[in-house]
């Protein structure tokens, strides 16, 4: 007797449809008005953006999707006019891809060695990861900055790349990745002659692929929005990143911060859309075994033993 199920599929569809909306509502909205003219978005946001105070926001504010007439000044300004934000656009990136591609590497070699190692102080090891992990940053920042401050890195990149490339989360999620590979694998390639290193190339990163992805998607989507770092180790105002200075313009130009608001988010946004047609390369293994006939008198998947004999070998 089949159990009843108290939703249906419909209506956890809508339910899933209504929240993704929801979630989407603010990146629609800020794409939205950044195509607005400065008068139009102080007509619909005045009371929220103004100084003085009175009155309900409810009751000033007026939500809109569709601009009135649609215009480009804030993006020509932005980002023709005045370089200035093209140049914290650049230094964040130049702060994030060094700390998205080395932590990845890093994480990659540690959690092999906690995958491998069998020593009595590898889960000693591994439960201070998982401690790190839980600390907020903001409890690590002080021992940041007087590390930075020892080695002479205040008000440098490094200053926000060392720390970050050195991360537990990737470590421990990475970990937990590789232990689920099946042992058999590892013995086999042993058995094959195959070193640390080609096990460690050849196996275990091809299977973690799917964690190699995600784990970047996240780290490069945390450091992207990352504020406490460069306004305590980044004095200068001229190397802070884009996240710093968006908060700066919010109350001067609204439309300008609509705008490079909607610039900032795309590379966010393009992170995490797949491509078209782009498929695990798991997913493109199985459909292939699907498509691929199976027979079981083919004789090249089961010899017979007069094969064997007239080889030479014994069956």
């Amino acid at each position: 007797m089949k159990k009843k199920r108290p939703f249906s599929r419909g209506v956890m569809f809508l339910l899933c449809l209504v929240f993704s909306v929801l979630f989407l509502l603010p990146t629609v909205l800020t794409f939205t008005n950044s195509f607005m003219s400065e008068s139009e978005i102080r007509s619909n946001y005045g009371m929220i953006f103004s100084s003085a105070g009175g009155g309900f926001v409810s009751e000033h504010v007026n939500l809109k999707f569709i601009p009135d007439r649609v215009t480009l000044s804030q993006y020509v300004s932005g980002l023709i006019k005045s370089p200035y934000y093209l140049v914290k656009y650049w230094n964040s990136i130049l702060l994030v891809l060094p700390i998205v591609i080395f932590q990845v590497a890093i994480a990659s070699v540690a959690a092999y060695s906690f995958t491998r190692w069998r020593g009595k102080l590898r889960d000693g090891i591994f439960f201070f990861y998982v401690i790190l992990m839980l600390m907020p940053y903001q409890v690590t920042l002080v021992p940041n900055f007087l590390v930075s401050q020892w080695l002479g890195i205040i008000n440098t990149p490094w200053s926000i790349i060392l720390p970050g490339i050195f991360a537990p989360f990737s470590v421990f999620l990475l970990t937990k990745f590789m232990r689920r590979i099946p042992y058999s694998l590892i013995e086999a390639a042993k058995v094959d002659g195959a070193t640390e290193w080609q096990i460690f190339t050849k196996i275990c990163l091809p299977e973690c692929r799917a964690a190699l992805y995600s784990i970047a998607i996240l780290v490069f989507i945390d450091y992207w929005n990352m504020v406490e770092q460069p306004l305590i180790l980044l004095k200068d105002a001229d190397a802070q990143p884009l996240s710093v200075f968006l908060s700066n313009i919010n109350s001067g130009e609204i439309g300008l911060a609509f705008a490079m608001a909607s610039v900032y988010m795309i590379p966010s946004l393009r992170r995490g859309i797949p491509r078209r047609g782009h498929r695990h390369p798991g997913q493109r293994q199985r459909i292939k075994q699907r498509k691929k006939p199976f027979s079981v008198s083919s004789a090249d998947s089961f010899p017979s033993k007069g094969s064997h004999d007239r080889h030479g070998s014994k069956p």
